[in-house]
């Protein structure tokens, strides 16, 4: 198989288990998922599933499951968490299994990004659960440092990484 067609294979492969992570921690936790998709923009197709709405977007560049918050924020922290991490935690079980593989660094690659605190990703997700549950209350100035220092550290190991690569 060719390198690229093997990368991009992995990497489709590598979202759709991360999503199915969160979707087995959520379902586990007794939480509804009422939405899975695969891309971003424009709907190329759409299939009920049981009581799930599937989506296959235009750009193959992420996959989302859309669950009930409500009922997350009424979990304990740990299943919170657990539903959280629950992507993160799969990619590395195959990174481990698949590893010195093309797969298996994909895996790796993505759980790794997915820790970062960057906006929107499990890692600062799951921070900001930490951050909140620390200080018993939201605090706009300790959020937004969190933030904007996770997006600076992100940035940091990007350059590091590109640097020494």
């Amino acid at each position: 198989m060719p390198l690229y067609l093997n990368v991009i294979l992995s990497f489709v492969v590598a979202l759709v288990v991360h999503e199915l992570g969160h979707l087995l921690a959520a379902r586990a936790c007794k939480i509804s998922v009422t939405q899975v998709g695969f891309g971003w923009g424009p709907r190329l197709y759409s299939k009920r599933v049981n009581s799930l709405d599937c989506y296959l977007r235009l750009l193959p560049i992420g996959a989302y499951i859309r669950m009930d918050m409500a009922a997350l924020q009424r979990r304990s922290l740990p299943q919170q968490l657990v539903v959280l991490l629950a992507g993160i935690a799969v990619n590395l079980m195959f990174a481990g299994v698949a590893w010195g593989t093309i797969f298996g660094t994909v895996n790796l690659a993505l759980a790794l990004a997915n820790l970062l605190p960057l906006y929107q990703q499990d890692g600062w997700k799951g921070g900001m659960l930490i951050c909140r549950r620390a200080l018993g209350r939201r605090s706009q100035m300790i959020e937004w440092t969190f933030t904007i220092s996770g997006a600076a550290m992100s940035i940091f190991l990007l350059a590091v990484g590109v640097i020494t690569f």
